[in-house]
């Protein structure tokens, strides 16, 4: 498998997950501290550099008050990795 940090789905993600931010107002560090977190926790994943897991999905998904599912058919239609010859 390769690697999908950075990849299109990722860069989708942290896009629709910095646009519902903004759109319920929150700051990067009004986040952070919502969920506990630093702020820089929270730059790092909106800057790609750091990966969610779906427990912290669902946990940015629950504060910022979007819909985990509609998110993940979202990047469901972003095009995925190419399969390799194995």
């Amino acid at each position: 498998m390769q690697k999908t940090l950075r990849s299109a789905r990722h860069l989708r993600l942290i896009q629709l997950i910095v646009d519902k931010r903004k759109a319920a107002g929150l700051s990067q560090a009004e986040l952070a501290k919502a969920i506990d977190r630093y702020q820089s926790v929270v730059a790092a994943i909106e800057s790609g550099g750091r990966r969610l897991d779906v427990v912290e999905f669902l946990d940015l998904a629950e504060t910022i008050g979007f819909d985990p599912h509609e998110v993940l058919d979202e990047i469901a239609r972003v095009p995925g990795m190419p399969a390799r010859n194995r």
